[in-house]
């Protein structure tokens, strides 16, 4: 039975930046599979966006050679980014507490923990941002 979630990214203060429904085959999943899923579709659709309008990704971590913009990053024009790639940067950003996961108001903690997906669950992705100078 495929299960559906609205992710919600939020700034460390708890304000909305931007929403967005992933959809899985089972409604038991992992960490991993939450990540894994959600890199996978915002490559994707960036890749297919970006094909015919150019403009800025707006994923969960930065791809390699990106120039950071204040909405985004701008990825070098006429290529595509690899989802694996950016898959295997997440998974060492979120082992890094480069941003950290809420499933109903509970962080997440490990990769392998295990989440049951209904109609009630909420996901958020908070990212963290590094302190100028430390």
């Amino acid at each position: 039975m495929s299960a559906t979630i609205t992710i919600r990214d939020e700034t460390a203060s708890g304000d909305a930046i931007h929403e967005f429904p992933l959809e899985f085959a089972s409604e038991n999943i992992t960490v991993r599979d939450l990540i894994r899923e959600r890199v996978y579709q915002e490559v994707t659709e960036y890749n297919f966006r970006s094909r015919r309008e150019g403009g800025l990704f707006r994923g969960l971590v930065e791809p390699t050679d990106a120039e950071r913009t204040l909405n985004g990053c701008k990825v070098p024009k006429g290529r595509d980014i690899d989802w694996e790639a950016q898959f295997s940067r997440a998974i060492d950003a979120f082992g890094r507490n480069g941003f950290f996961i809420l499933v109903d108001d509970r962080q997440a903690e490990a990769l392998d923990e295990p989440i049951t997906i209904s109609s009630r669950t909420n996901v958020s992705f908070v990212k963290l941002t590094p302190l100028v100078g430390g």
